[in-house]
């Protein structure tokens, strides 16, 4: 997979994982270090793993734009040919409690005056900061290792993953109804901490979907901004491009099937950026049967959503 910016991703994710790795789990690394650019908390842990990223770049690559989850947009010189989006520990909670869902998110696209789209990323590297697994795509090439994806086409055998940090937890449990009861017995759903992570248990067959449908809600019913917002302590805390980029690319060169809530792709969503705007739902799913019907599902919960709110008056 050769590709002039491989030998820079793959040295950056390694250099990451070596900084956060001793760091699991350790109490130190739950102190607070300030808010991210994309308005989440920035624990020490972060920032210890942002300030490599810097260092790195700028000794091996000071002509690479990159734009991180705690330092927003960094562009060293005016007019930069590429830019790596980077999430230096995608599943930060679950970094702080020495767990395996952490990751490191690596992505490349051309910079394209500032205005790359989703589908402009070239090479995606997923890396387990725990076990060391890693995955990585270049878009049209395929992915290593080879994918194993899942076979299931039922909500009621599926396992799957969704996510709550930062999202009312009633109103999306509202949305995600019929699929979490669909698959409670058969199947089951798991909240593992990190975007990254559980889109990447799609490619390796142990999940069968990734299912977040946040920005959706908001745009959909009527008062859920305000709501995410009293929830994210004044920010909205869904998914952003630097959290979907590397592992939507794996999953689509695994063939996989990646939109968002609506069921439209991705290509054309802002690459950089943070904030509602530039936020994305996200449905990733094994196989297309499967994701149809996740689909279907989720307009009805939306639907179910909109309706609750009109008759407890939160609309």
């Amino acid at each position: 997979m050769r590709h002039p910016l491989g030998p820079l991703v793959l040295g950056l994710g390694d250099v990451l994982r070596a900084e956060v790795l001793p760091e699991l789990g350790r109490r130190g690394g739950r102190e607070h270090a300030g808010d991210g650019a994309g308005g989440d908390v920035t624990f020490a842990i972060d920032e210890r793993a942002e300030r490599r990223m810097e260092e790195h770049l700028r000794r091996h690559a000071p002509g690479v734009a990159f734009y991180s989850e705690d330092r927003g947009m960094v562009t060293p010189t005016a007019d930069p040919e590429w830019v790596l989006v980077v999430d230096p520990i995608d599943g930060t909670r679950p970094a702080m409690a020495g767990l395996e869902s952490a990751c490191v998110s690596v992505a490349a696209a051309r910079y394209r005056d500032g205005s790359p789209t989703m589908a402009d990323v070239e090479l995606g590297l997923v890396i387990e900061i725990k076990s060391g697994s890693r995955f990585f795509a270049r878009r049209g090439h395929g992915v290593e290792p080879s994918p194993s994806l899942s076979v299931t086409t039922t909500t009621d055998r599926m396992l799957w993953t969704y996510g709550l940090r930062g999202r009312p937890a009633v109103d999306v449990a509202v949305v995600l109804e019929e699929l979490i009861d669909d698959s409670s017995v058969s199947g089951g759903t798991f909240d593992l901490g990190s975007a990254t992570y559980d889109m990447t248990r799609v490619a390796t067959g142990q999940m069968d979907a990734y299912i977040e449908p946040g920005p959706r809600i908001i745009d959909d019913v009527p008062g859920m901004r305000a709501e995410f917002e009293r929830v994210g302590r004044g920010a909205v805390l869904n998914n952003s491009p630097y959290d979907l980029a590397a592992a939507a690319l794996i999953l689509e060169e695994s063939g996989a099937i990646v939109s968002d809530a609506y069921g439209s792709g991705l290509g054309p969503r802002p690459l950089l950026g943070s904030g509602h705007e530039f936020q994305m739902s996200c449905v990733a799913s094994a196989n297309a049967e499967l994701h149809g019907r996740i689909i279907e599902l989720l307009d009805r919960g939306i639907e179910r959503l909109r309706e609750r709110r009109v008759e407890t008056g939160g609309a």
